[in-house]
């Protein structure tokens, strides 16, 4: 088949050469991959290193720190919106033409923001971001799948994986590199060129199928209401995990509102997409069960991939005093890792069954977060935080590959775009609820640590003259003497801080193992298990340490503590 021949082979046909062969449309079928994974990494790679640059983008625009978070929301909320209804935007309009205009919107918009002169303009052109970026995995996952047959996706979708799992990884790095030595500007700027790259050489390369061109003629009226539903449902229920723990939840009564908005438009919009004939989502592939555990197997990587990426790199930076360079460093060996194994993954989803890698890939991440929950400690170095990443994401290699194939399995190559805009949505949607997971419990059980943690810090005879060593050594380094006790004590104050948060840690670690919020105290403290003594580290000239409080047990039951029976 040519370029050429390509537009007359019938719609029978072309489901036939799809569901065989692959429809590449006369080009190669790796070169395809290739064009429109390179926009895909694009968004994937801006949504990472933005999040690093918020401080940056609220100095300069003069406004605080929360304020410049709805630089992150608003790009979410849109995001999220046009997630499940790409796949019928993309046939009601042709999925080449979609693709290309939200590979323009994206680039177009990213040029914007970085020109944007205020916050009120800079997140209108996040919107327009978001909604051009909400189309572009969906997009290019049905493209991948109807260029690649079936017992060819497993490469196909590897290379797909290295776009998405590479990017949140290298991200974090390049963001703080962009913004310590240039400007938070250039972290929209370099979207530019890569996005007129990616227009022109798709506009050359991708070709329609006939089927999706016969189906774009059959596309039913507009479902105003299901459009409706799904953007207020989806828009409410982002809002609500992005600014949750912010406005202490359901005690908010934004956040209350926002939940009830949301969980009645997304149960209003099943019910009335389920008895459309033409819906915007299409609603009863879930009626398929393999449809219908793949994507929920893909909710549970999302949480998995994105609250294991956010807690590492917190914990490096706010208790380690890690730059955001820095600790995007320790997680970019991980993203390297799942490059490697992915097209091992791929290959061998031609000749393993898929539900034996996706147990293994389940296996290896649960073991691996259990694995940190019980080596985190303070002081942790470089090393160990690299290869406890690498560990996380060895096991993810072998789920994205087999899970994005696997939920094809049954499904009309007419429905592809369906499919890849359910199955992207399960994936972010995942993402967002373990973020909203792992930052809610970082700060409550930091809470709770700190408070039990500081009810054993009482004055003793030890305890006085520690301080006052401490006291004296600052003295004689120049420090006045009411100041050096202010200092010892906070020293002190500030170990109990890195103490807490350590076991805040562990906890996120293994709740993400289990499932569920522990319900007692676990993790380890200066690398040794909690019925030791718990030593805080004031190494104020390298001599020694101070000890502060009681033994780590006393502070609750021993069940609590790892190795002992639960």
């Amino acid at each position: 088949m040519t370029k050429q021949e390509a537009p007359a082979i019938s719609a029978e046909e072309s489901l036939r050469i799809t569901h065989e062969q692959g429809w590449t449309g006369g080009h190669n079928p790796w070169t395809v991959a290739l064009i429109v994974t390179m926009a895909t990494f694009m968004e994937v790679l801006d949504t990472a290193i933005a999040n690093v640059s918020l401080k940056h983008i609220a100095g300069s625009l003069s406004v605080s720190p929360d304020e410049a978070t709805w630089v992150l929301t608003s790009y979410l909320v849109s995001n999220a919106v046009v997630l499940p209804i790409s796949g019928w935007v993309a046939t009601r309009v042709g999925r080449k033409r979609f693709y290309l205009t939200c590979v323009f919107l994206f680039t177009a918009s990213s040029f914007l923001c970085g020109l944007a002169p205020n916050l009120g303009l800079l997140i209108f052109f996040r919107v327009l971001q978001g909604i051009g970026g909400g189309g572009l995995g969906p997009s290019e996952q049905a493209i991948l799948a109807d260029t690649f047959p079936p017992a060819k996706r497993g490469m196909a979708f590897a290379v797909y994986g290295m776009a998405v799992v590479m990017a949140p990884a290298v991200g974090p790095t390049l963001g703080g590199f962009i913004t310590d030595h240039y400007s938070w500007r250039w972290v929209f700027f370099i979207n530019v060129p890569v996005g007129i790259v990616s227009m022109l050489l798709s506009s050359r390369v991708l070709v329609d199928p006939p089927h999706l061109v016969e189906a774009k003629k059959r596309v039913g009226p507009i479902d105003g209401v299901g459009l409706g539903l799904i953007a207020v449902g989806l828009g409410t229920l982002e809002y609500v995990l992005d600014k949750g723990q912010e406005e202490d939840w359901f005690n908010s009564h934004t956040i209350l509102i926002f939940a009830t908005v949301a969980a009645v438009s997304l149960v209003s919009f099943v019910l009335w997409e389920w008895k459309q004939e033409h819906p915007v989502v299409e609603v009863r592939l879930f009626r398929d069960r393999n449809f219908a555990v793949s994507n929920l197997m893909m909710l549970v990587l999302g949480m998995a991939l994105y609250g294991s990426t956010v807690l590492l790199p917190l914990y490096l930076q706010v208790w380690m005093g890690y730059s955001a360079q820095d600790a995007g460093m320790a997680l970019s060996p991980g993203g390297f890792a799942v490059i490697l194994l992915l097209p091992i993954v791929g290959k061998l989803l031609g000749k393993v069954d898929a539900r034996y890698l996706i147990a293994f890939g389940f296996l290896v991440t649960s073991v691996a977060l259990l694995h940190m929950a019980h080596t985190l400690y303070p002081g942790i170095d470089f090393r160990t935080a690299v290869l406890m990443r690498i560990f996380q994401t060895s096991g993810i290699a072998f789920l994205f590959v087999p899970i994005n194939s696997v939920v094809y399995n049954g499904v009309p190559p007419q429905k592809n775009n369906q499919v890849s805009g359910i199955v992207n949505l399960s994936r972010n949607m995942g993402g967002d609820i373990g973020i909203a997971l792992v930052t809610t419990l970082i700060a409550r059980r930091s809470q709770f640590h700190q408070a039990r943690m500081v009810e054993h810090v009482v004055p003793s005879g030890e305890l006085n003259a520690r301080l006052a060593a401490i006291a004296q050594h600052l003295q004689q380094l120049g420090v006045g003497a009411v100041q050096s006790t202010k200092m010892a004590s906070a020293q002190l104050y500030g170990e109990v801080i890195k103490q807490a948060q350590t076991l805040v840690g562990t906890d996120a670690k293994r709740s993400e193992h289990r499932g569920v919020e522990p319900d007692a105290e676990v993790g380890l403290v200066d690398g040794r298990p909690c019925d030791h003594a718990v030593a805080f580290a004031t190494d104020v000239d390298g001599q020694g340490a101070l000890a502060a409080v009681e033994r780590e047990h006393s502070l609750q039951a021993r069940p609590g503590c790892p190795g002992e029976n639960r």
